[in-house]
């Protein structure tokens, strides 16, 4: 699918239920005019993989989803072989030769298609078109960063035993980061950067309204407007975007329709996930609701 202006893809990321600013939309369009990858960065919680989800929802494209960890190798991101079935066909060669294997073709039968385990890299090269998420990048090593940087400028990878494999439509690549550590300028200079703020309260209002069914107009401006103030606290994890939903879905559990210091104090294990943190915010309860 193609999109004819920023305008034009916020209106389908609106109706898949991902409201983008102005930014988010003019970089995603970007992203796909200009076949770039797109690398997302900000905190924990700004709606980074939730862009990539709504851009494949949006495009009516394939999401195929990479979540990077320490210590991420290739085996894990890009292909395996088969061993055991290849072990099997080896066995398979030498029964039908009598028990004589001409060892050449053995190993040309072995480094063969169907005996190539497709990870999320090769898998998106593979079914591409398709938007390929590598999420959390930060969390790599510097080794595959460097691992990354044919597939972010070619659409292929190599692979030493079978060959090149080479995308026919480029996926949309987004990548996202919490900032955890700094990633290398080589790759960054390959992507279009975007940084994502938390959202403004008026924007936030209207995603708890979309994403929490039910939840009243009134309800919603108090959630939101106290997981800003919350923000603005010295927190060790200052609440994302996901901790406002959950926030006013425990609320609406609760049969809650207002946000008083004493139904807060009782769920705000929902928004905060540091004990610190609780009890900075139990002592300032009435200051945060005001």
């Amino acid at each position: 699918m193609t999109v004819a202006s920023p305008e034009k893809l916020a209106e389908a990321l609106d109706s898949v239920g991902y409201l983008a600013d102005d930014g988010i939309a003019t970089a995603g369009f970007l992203a796909l005019r200009l076949g770039r990858p797109l690398f997302c960065e900000g905190e924990p919680g700004t709606g980074k993989t939730s862009l990539a989800l709504g851009l494949a929802e949006a495009l009516d494209m394939p999401l195929i989803r990479l979540q990077c960890h320490e210590g991420i190798d290739a085996a894990q991101a890009l292909y395996e072989w088969d061993f055991p079935r290849q072990l099997l066909h080896l066995r398979a060669l030498e029964a039908s030769g009598n028990g004589h294997l001409d060892v050449e073709t053995a190993e040309q039968s072995l480094y063969t298609e169907r005996f190539l385990l497709s990870r999320p890299l090769l898998k998106a090269l593979q079914t591409a078109p398709c938007v390929l998420l590598i999420d959390e990048i930060d969390r790599a090593d510097d080794e595959f960063e460097a691992f990354l940087l044919q597939l972010l400028d070619e659409n292929a990878v190599t692979i030493p035993e079978f060959g090149e494999v080479r995308a026919e439509h480029p996926p949309l690549v987004v990548l996202t980061s919490n900032r955890t550590r700094e990633v290398h300028d080589a790759l960054k200079r390959r992507c279009l950067y975007h940084w994502l703020e938390h959202p403004g309260l008026g924007r936030e209002i209207e995603i708890l309204r979309r994403k929490v069914p039910h939840l009243g107009e009134a309800l919603a401006t108090q959630v939101a407007t106290a997981v800003h103030r919350l923000r603005e606290m010295e927190l060790l994890k200052p609440p994302g975007v996901a901790e406002s939903i959950d926030w006013a879905q425990a609320l609406l559990a609760l049969g809650k329709s207002e946000l008083d210091a004493a139904v807060a104090a009782r769920t705000l294990g929902s928004v905060l996930k540091y004990s610190e943190d609780l009890d900075r915010v139990r002592a300032k309860l009435d200051k945060l609701l005001a």
